[in-house]
């Protein structure tokens, strides 16, 4: 390992010469107790700046290095402290392009499992990146030199020494993880699908802010869905269960109905403190689900909600590639359930009504023989009977479904009520005349076997992420906008590699597209999550997605294809 003064050497050598020459500094430098490693540098001052890691000697607590836990949370605290820093410690640059530029791969509220840092029982190390100082592609090697010298290990001593922290903040940061992985656990245990927790802030502050909306109304659970829990470290908390089965949730427009589905599509996350929704989890393993019309659907047996098309095509074997609301969503609940859900949310505004509702009249007017699609109506009963999936449903115009749940919620000023005992009544009051149209049979969800040549990716083998909603693979672009559970554009850099790690790895034409992203994610388990990466010395970029995102991406390529 070189020392200090040998990258301060080459940069005054190489000062003034073409960019290309910075190629030179490229390796390891022991910076005086810092130790840096340059892994990449840009071809030019315009091109994705360089790939940098530095490293300390570990001074945590073993309590917080000795579990996953404790040590994503650690991971994630200290890379918004270092992001912190470099807007607190870093002048910028002066130069073309990305001169002077230090980034971090850094979350918003979500706490993930990333590599922008690495905590190991010895070391810890940050990935992140420097645009390297030049003027048009001239180098400017005293600005290089002084970011390198300086203001990288002044940001890495306040960010990755223990005695240079907020001690009892990052105490708090990783003891509200513990507690949410806690609350985890104990949906499962207590059989319910979600819990909201009494004062939580559940607004966002805007379409386009996840912050949390200020004088927002607290929650406030009712009295008959109040749960207790007793945490690890925060102690007794109470709030709304929801258990499994069929969840409504009703009210008026603009009263909080949707506000509170969207906390509940994002609590399969856990949360920063200050967020609202600290303590508001949902199982890991629920699936927004909504229709897509123009969606690539690939060999999906929609059989249970659309069969006898007069065209004639066998739904259990259905493809398309502009598939209308209805059979999005049908493609979009069997994929689901393909890859393991035991949770569905809909909301029905971003829902096809015809594939949602038909009431009395219109089967009246149109008979079942004529009509392909049974309702999810007809439908959701049946998944939770036979499959043990639940679901949770946002509704405002269609009181048939109050036949068929379990739990009725209604929100009045952003307030929950239950009022599951009124809806029942009503039914009794006003029984439907409508019928089932079918019974739709859910015991045999088809395991699809990829076609690994179909994910080919054609000239270079290209495949990337472009930004949060697009990864293009080869020359086709796979747009991922309407898959909301992806938050983190970090979590789509993962599933490109994703891709291609499982193409490479694990596609013999032979194994399911469940077991690959299985056998996928066994390894980051087991290996970390830099496993699936090209760049071996500097995977920083990446957050770990869930297999749900993973499969909607391989899902929605237009290439892809499975064994008929």
């Amino acid at each position: 390992m070189k020392n200090a003064k040998d990258l301060m050497g080459t940069l005054n050598r190489i000062n003034g010469r073409g960019y290309k020459a910075y190629k030179d500094i490229e390796g390891a430098y022991d910076m005086g107790g810092v130790y840096l490693y340059i892994d990449h540098v840009q071809s030019d001052p315009f091109a994705p700046p360089s790939r940098v890691r530095a490293a300390v000697k570990q001074t945590f607590p073993g309590e917080y290095i000795n579990d996953k836990d404790s040590r994503i949370a650690l991971g994630d605290y200290l890379t918004r402290q270092f992001k912190k820093n470099i807007l607190k410690l870093h002048r910028g640059g002066r130069g073309t392009g990305k001169s002077g530029l230090i980034a971090i791969d850094c979350g918003r509220q979500e706490i993930l499992e990333r590599t922008s840092m690495h905590i190991a029982g010895d070391a810890v190390e940050a990935r992140f990146e420097v645009g390297i100082p030049a003027a048009g592609r001239r180098i400017l090697g005293k600005e290089a030199e002084s970011i390198f010298s300086e203001t990288i290990p002044a940001i890495v001593k306040a960010s990755m020494i223990c005695n240079n922290i907020n001690r009892q903040e990052l105490k708090h940061f990783i003891e509200l993880y513990r507690d949410q992985q806690y609350m985890r656990k104990e949906l499962k245990e207590r059989h319910l699908v979600a819990f909201v927790a009494d004062g939580a802030v559940l607004p966002r502050e805007s379409g386009i802010s996840e912050q949390p909306l200020k004088n927002a109304v607290p929650f406030c659970s009712p009295d008959s869905n109040k749960v207790t829990m007793e945490l690890p470290y925060a102690g007794k908390i109470t709030g709304m269960g929801i258990e499994q089965g069929v969840t409504l949730i009703v009210g008026g427009g603009y009263h909080g109905k949707s506000t509170l589905l969207k906390a509940l599509v994002k609590c399969v996350y856990n949360h920063i403190p200050g967020d609202g929704r600290e303590y508001t989890v949902t199982v890991d393993d629920a699936v927004k689900i909504r229709s897509e019309d123009g969606r690539y659907v690939e060999n999906v047996d929609i059989s249970p909600f659309i069969s006898n098309v007069p065209t004639g095509e066998d739904t259990r074997f259905f493809c398309s590639k502009n598939a209308s609301g209805s059979t999005s969503q049908a493609a979009n609940i069997i994929e689901s359930l393909e890859v393991g859900t035991s949770l569905l949310l809909m909301d029905e505004d971003t829902c096809a009504t015809n594939f949602m509702i038909r009431d009395a009249r219109m089967q009246r007017l149109v008979s079942s023989d004529k009509e392909p699609i049974t309702p999810f109506l007809d439908s959701v009963r049946a998944l939770y009977e036979s499959k043990g999936v639940s679901s949770i449903l946002v509704l405002g115009g269609s009181g048939d479904y109050f036949d068929v749940c379990d739990r009725v919620i209604m929100m009045d000023s952003f307030l929950p009520y239950d009022v599951t005992v009124a809806a029942k009544d009503i039914t009794k009051q006003m029984p439907s005349i409508r019928v089932q149209d079918k019974k739709p049979d859910f015991t045999h969800i088809k395991d699809r076997v990829p076609v690994k040549k179909s994910l080919n990716a054609g000239y270079k083998d290209k495949i990337q992420s472009k930004g949060k909603e697009n990864i293009r693979l080869g020359h086709e672009n796979v747009e991922l906008a309407f898959v909301e559970q992806l938050t983190d554009s970090s979590q789509t850099a993962a599933i490109a590699d994703i891709i291609r790690y499982a193409r490479d790895r694990y596609d013999d034409d032979s194994r399911t597209l469940a077991d690959i992203i299985s056998l996928v994610l066994a390894d980051v388990d087991r290996r970390g999550l830099e496993c699936i990466s090209p760049f071996k010395g500097h995977p920083g970029d990446l957050a770990r997605p869930r297999k749900y995102e993973i499969a909607a991406a391989f899902n929605r390529y237009r290439g892809f294809k499975t064994v008929r």
